[in-house]
C-alpha cells in the first residue's frame, strides 16, 4: 500500500490527465473529476467511477445541465499499489477506462484495448 497525503494525490492526478492525449481530453465537455475515498463496507470494491450520459446515449443536453462525474477513489487506488509509479500507472488506466466510459466504451471494449 502507498501512503500519499490528499495534495500529493491530486497533484499526481492533475499530472497524469495532462499527460494524456489531446484527442482524448479536448472533447471532454461538462465533466468533473473528483477525487475520493470509497465508503468501507462499499460493494464492489472501486478504482474509479463514471456517472452521467454517455456521449453515445444523449439526446438533448443543454445549459443547466449537471456535470458528468468521473471519480477516483483514492483508498482503493493507493491500497493496491506498492510503489508511487505504480499507484500513477493505476491512476492513468482508471482515468483512460473512465472516459472510455464517457465515449460510450462498455467494460467488454475497455477490456479489449487494455484499459480494464
Amino acid at each position: 500500500m502507498v501512503e500519499i497525503s490528499d495534495g500529493d494525490f491530486e497533484a499526481m492526478v492533475n499530472d497524469v490527465y495532462d499527460g494524456l492525449p489531446r484527442d482524448m481530453v479536448e472533447p471532454l465537455e461538462n465533466v468533473a473529476i473528483l477525487l475520493e475515498d470509497q465508503p468501507a463496507g462499499a460493494r464492489p470494491r472501486l478504482y474509479g467511477l463514471y456517472s452521467g450520459h454517455p456521449l453515445t446515449k444523449r439526446g438533448y443536453y443543454g445549459f443547466g445541465e449537471l456535470p458528468d462525474r468521473i471519480t477516483l477513489y483514492k483508498n482503493n487506488l493507493a491500497e493496491h499499489s506498492a510503489t508511487l509509479d505504480e499507484l500513477r500507472a493505476r491512476v492513468r488506466v482508471t482515468l483512460v477506462h473512465e472516459i472510455g466510459h464517457y465515449f460510450g466504451l462498455d467494460d467488454a471494449r475497455l477490456h479489449e484495448l487494455g484499459w480494464a
